[in-house]
């Protein structure tokens, strides 16, 4: 029987979303990819349980992922073993978000966030995960044929059926964010996160103004791919294979070629030993500097690459020079 290590939030570096009483970890575990059916359970079972040891409480999930586009909620049903079982006892410790937005059966109500999608969503996903409410309900990404007064008033009231605690909105362009929020405050949501794609490489979300926007009407950031699935590690330092899987938002990245990119790789390897950290480790501390990013999402299945990020936390200040040296290599 598993019983949570008793010093699990010592080491633990918890931050606030926004304004709100919501508490994250810095660095939170999302299950988007391999930890659908197909994945080994006892596998993922261990990287989980030993996540929550180190003070990861934060777990996120979204009720289309599965295995890798096929199996949609398979994610949802192999995480619910886990929270039924192992982490039953730990429930009003843990902050579980999920997301509706994106394909999950056929039809049209199988994809967007119209109001019977969203109820949909959030009735399948909590019979998936084995809880009667998550902390957080997003939908997943801004949808062009739903009214957005639609989106917002059915996130609200899942928010009062006691279905979901706090609401959030991911991939929404920066004007849509601004039109969703006050909204929002029309009604008097909880609403706390965007959900980004947003790495030290890709400055998209700084650039836009969403950060600002967010700073000021006492929201947070919350980061997804902050490692740029995997370029922003020691793994590509000497050439990114042809067959490398690049997530759309960061396309932009190689747009000057792959030997600049590489080039400015090597570059923030440097400044990283030189604060002796690893790449990875420098990543996501610079994401963490900014106040208004409550968490990043490390996505893993390893637990000895799990314990690596985690020591990013242990140096997250950055001098001056620092500061203005990775700005230069970034812009």
């Amino acid at each position: 029987m598993y019983k949570a290590l008793e010093n699990r939030y010592e080491q633990a570096t918890i931050r606030h979303a926004g304004n709100s009483g919501l508490m994250l970890p810095a660095i939170s575990l999302g299950l988007w990819r391999q930890y659908g059916s197909n994945a080994p359970l006892n596998d993922r079972r261990e990287v989980i349980l030993h996540a929550f040891d180190k003070g990861i409480f934060h777990f996120d999930v979204a009720n289309n992922y599965g295995n890798d586009g096929s199996e949609f909620g398979s994610t949802e049903n192999l995480f619910g073993q886990i929270l039924s079982q192992e982490l039953k006892a730990y429930r009003n410790e843990l902050v579980i978000s999920t997301k509706a937005g994106y394909e999950i059966h056929d039809g049209p109500y199988g994809i967007g966030t119209s109001r019977k999608s969203l109820f949909q969503g959030i009735n399948d996903s909590l019979k998936r995960l084995q809880l009667d409410y998550v902390d957080i309900y997003y939908a997943h990404r801004f949808d062009a044929a739903t009214p957005i007064e639609e989106t917002v008033r059915a996130l609200d009231d899942i928010v009062r059926q006691g279905k979901a605690l706090y609401v959030g909105i991911s991939n929404y362009e920066t004007a849509q964010a601004k039109e969703a929020i006050q909204l929002f405050k029309d009604l008097g949501t909880p609403f706390v996160l965007d959900q980004m794609s947003m790495n030290m490489l890709n400055t998209q979300v700084d650039d836009s103004g969403l950060t600002e926007l967010l700073q000021k009407n006492g929201a947070a950031l919350i980061a997804y791919g902050p490692l740029a699935e995997g370029l922003l590690s020691t793994r590509y330092l000497e050439g990114i294979p042809d067959n490398f899987r690049i997530h759309h938002t960061n396309r932009e990245l190689l747009a000057d070629g792959e030997a600049a990119l590489v080039a400015k790789l090597k570059a923030l390897n440097e400044l990283a030993l030189e604060r002796g950290q690893t790449l990875s480790q420098l990543a996501l501390a610079w994401l963490l500097r900014d106040p208004v990013v409550a968490s990043v999402i490390i996505g893993t299945t390893s637990i000895e690459h799990l314990d690596d990020n985690l020591k990013a936390l242990e140096q997250l200040e950055f001098s001056d020079e620092e500061q203005i040296k990775i700005t230069e290599l970034l812009h």
